[in-house]
Formats: structure tokens, sequence, C-alpha cells
């Protein structure tokens, strides 16, 4: 079917059941997508256009590097203009951050094994940082189910990147929820983990000490080092570093929160209205910040016994379901993003929006937001497999960074950021684990 329209006219009219293809300028009938024998389908030409808009924004970085900086927006000038006093020390550590940002550089990250038999086709489905930012915790798919590990970050400060696996990995056939570094023994010596129920056996969260990776002694009984909660339907998870409730944990549930200390196994109940699909205590005071499936951000007082709609001691809305929340230090706000694609930053005393950012894309993912407030940026990988950096100054985005793969619902990258990645003396930078492979943008 022809069109009237000339080559690469994009106003051509939609047809139901037709497509139209601005290179032929023609129409294409349009079948299901799950009819094996139809090529065309919208979600094929759906990846087709993102491909294509990766090659060209991959070729248009590309010559983005061989460009010279602006005049004015290097180091130099600002080191300048803050000797002078044009520029506080604030604004002088905001912006040189904000340029280093813009100007990092991939480089692909040897991944060390001491087992040369271990399988380097597992594809990574997560990865967690720990407080110092010198082990990385990892979850590994493959076709049996999800392995567990932890990766030694001490190689990246090599010019060579090269990071250590630590096998000994702890496998279960359970699909991780959500993880947290947990403070039992000492900071992040566990690894907390809501695990999905599967086939007769319930779901569960489960303690997982960090040296059950780090060491390695043969004949050892490691599962009764572990301990495990029966705690089915668990969304989200969350650890109490208030040195009040430092030893208890939340798990979000269906239309409940569920407060459990690990060393009593006492637990208290909280009702909701919906799915609690995020979660983050406040340090300084007993306050859990919860988000939900409807859209609504709660805090619940851990001082309240109340289990019903009194222990709220905050009320905030989004238009979509709630899923991912970051307190900021001084915790009078609060980050959250949505599966809309909005990010905010609500104001808790005068309970309203102050800023926004834009062009983060998520539909139906759980996807983290990774705000960094010393380096004053804003990270989060979005549904279309772009991870965007933003200024948390302004909320304007400084960077968008493409996957070395194609992107998919499978291939969603997985980043940590941190001023010292590889731990004391580290330097800032950015790991992205995508399908097998770990990448490093370290500061130039």
């Amino acid at each position: 079917m022809r069109s009237p329209h000339q080559p690469g006219d994009s106003s051509a009219p939609d047809l139901p059941g037709y497509y139209f293809d601005p290179e032929k300028n023609r129409y294409f009938r349009l079948l299901p997508g799950h009819n094996n024998c139809n090529p065309l389908t919208k979600e094929s030409i759906q990846q087709k256009e993102m491909e294509g808009k990766r090659l060209q924004l991959l070729e248009e970085e590309e010559k983005k590097k061989k460009k010279v900086a602006r005049m004015g927006f290097n180091a130099s000038s600002f080191l300048r203009k803050s000797q002078l006093g044009f520029l506080n020390v604030n604004s002088y550590c905001r912006l040189v951050h904000e340029l280093r940002v813009s100007c990092m550089e991939r480089k692909r990250v040897h991944i060390q094994r001491s087992n040369p038999f271990t399988l380097t086709s597992d594809q990574f489905s997560l990865i967690l940082v720990d407080t110092n930012s010198d082990q990385l915790f990892t979850v590994n798919n493959d076709i049996e189910g999800a392995k567990h590990g932890i990766i030694s970050l001490s190689g990246l400060k090599t010019p060579a990147p090269k990071v250590r696996m630590l096998e000994n990995f702890y496998f279960t056939s359970h699909k991780v929820n959500s993880v947290c570094w947990a403070l039992l023994n000492h900071l992040d010596s566990h690894i907390l983990l809501c695990l999905l129920g599967f086939a007769q056996t319930p779901g569960c969260a489960t303690l997982i000490p960090a040296s059950l990776f780090t060491s390695s002694h043969p004949g050892v009984d490691w599962r009764g080092m572990l301990c495990s909660f029966r705690i089915p339907g668990a969304w989200s998870c969350g650890w109490c570093l208030n040195i009040q409730a430092n030893t208890c944990f939340s798990t979000g549930l269906s239309q409940r929160v569920l407060l459990t200390s690990v060393v009593t196994g006492h637990r208290q109940s909280y009702r909701t209205n919906s799915d609690v699909l995020a979660q983050e205590f406040a340090v300084m005071t007993l306050l859990l910040f919860n988000g939900c499936c409807s859209g609504e951000i709660f805090a619940i007082d851990l001082r309240s016994r109340s289990q019903g709609k009194s222990c709220k001691a905050t009320c905030l809305f989004h238009d979509s379901a709630v899923t991912s929340l970051r307190i900021l230090q001084e915790e009078q706000s609060v980050m959250a993003s949505d599966m809309a694609g909005k990010i905010k930053l609500w104001d808790l005393r005068a309970m309203k929006c102050i800023r926004q950012c834009e062009d983060h894309v998520n539909e139906y993912a759980w996807l983290p937001l990774h705000v960094h407030e010393e380096e004053g940026i804003l990270v989060a990988v979005g549904q279309d497999c772009y991870t965007r950096i933003w200024s948390l100054q302004g909320a304007h985005l400084l960077r968008t960074i493409l996957s070395p793969y194609p992107a998919s619902k499978n291939n969603i990258p997985s980043v940590a950021f941190s001023s010292q990645l590889g731990g004391f003396q580290g330097t800032p930078g950015l790991l992205m684990a995508v399908k097998q492979d770990l990448y490093y943008f370290s500061y130039s």
C-alpha cells in the first residue's frame, strides 16, 4: 500500500493494523506479536527504532570526545574563580564533580576468578556496593536460579582495571526481590535478602554473613551460618542504622509492613492500603519511610505501637507506583521515583515537591535511585537501558551513558557510584554491570 506522502514524512496518518515505513514510503501490515511466522510486529519495530537511536547516540558521543571543551567550563577556570572569591567551596566542588562526570570514559573490567572452571556466562542482575566501596555484592542469574557472590574492588586503582571474584558462591533457586547491606557484628557484616517463594518452598528473608564469601574453609557447613525468617511475599527490605533499633530490619509486604528484631525474633506489624515496594530507614530519628504501589509515600513512627493509620507520620503522593526512596542526609527531604518515570525531591517540612528530574524512563520495572550528596549528583538507569546522571542542585541532566549492548528488558544495566571506588584513596567513578560484563567509568 503506497502513501501519497513524501519519503521521510513522519506525518503519515496512523492506520489500524498497519505500520508506515518512512524510508520505503509505504504501509506494512502488522500481525500479533505472538505470531512466530511474522517478522514485523510492534515489538520488533520498537526494538529496531531503539537500537537505531542507540547507535546514533554512540556516534554522537564519539564526536563529542574530539571536541574541545567550551570556554570557561574546565577545572582550571573553576579554581581561578574560587581563588578570586567568585565561587564558594561548595559551588566549586559541585561544578568540578559535574565536569568530571561529563568526561568519564568507559573501560572494561577484567574479572579474575580463583576457580578457572567457574562459568563466565552467568548474567549480572544486580550489584550493590558496600559503605566503604571496596566490595560489591552481586546477584547472577543462570538457567538453574541465582548465584550470589562478592567482588573485591581493590584492583580498580590500577591503570588496567581488574577485580577479583570471591568464590564460594551461595546458591539458591529463589528470585531476589530486594537486597541491602546489614549491620549486625559490624558495618556491612551481613547481607539481607528478600527471596521469592519457589515451588513448595515459601519466600523468606535471609541474612548472609559477608565472611561466607571472603573466607575459604573446606568442610565447614556454611548453611549453619545463615539466618532465615519465614516472611513470604516480601517486595522490599531495609536495615535500621539508628542506634536505638540497629538490630531490626523491615520488609514491605502486600498491604503490610513488618518490623523484625534479629536478636529476639519479635515482630511488629503495620497495616497499609497497598503493596510496599520501597523502604528506607531514617538514621537520626526512628522513622521508616515506605513507597507503595498506590503511589503513596508515608513514614511510620517506630515508637508507635498502633497498627493502623495513626502510626503514619508523613504522607506524600505520586501518580504511579513508587519503586525507590532515598532520604537525604539532613533528613528534611526525600527523593522518590515511580513507574511513570517521575523522579521527585520532596521537602518533608513543607510537604511539597521542590524539584523534579526529567527524561527518566520507566513503565513497569523496579529501578533503584542512587543519590550522592557529597558529589551533588543523582544516578538512575531507565527501562530504555540508558544510565542518566542529574545534578541534585538544579535537577538538570548532566550525562546520558549508553549501554554497550542493545536495549532489552533482560539487559537493563545495574550500576553503583562512589567517591572512592576501591576503598580508601579510591577514585570517584561508576560501575556498570550488564549481561556478563563489568565496566568502569572513572574520573579523568
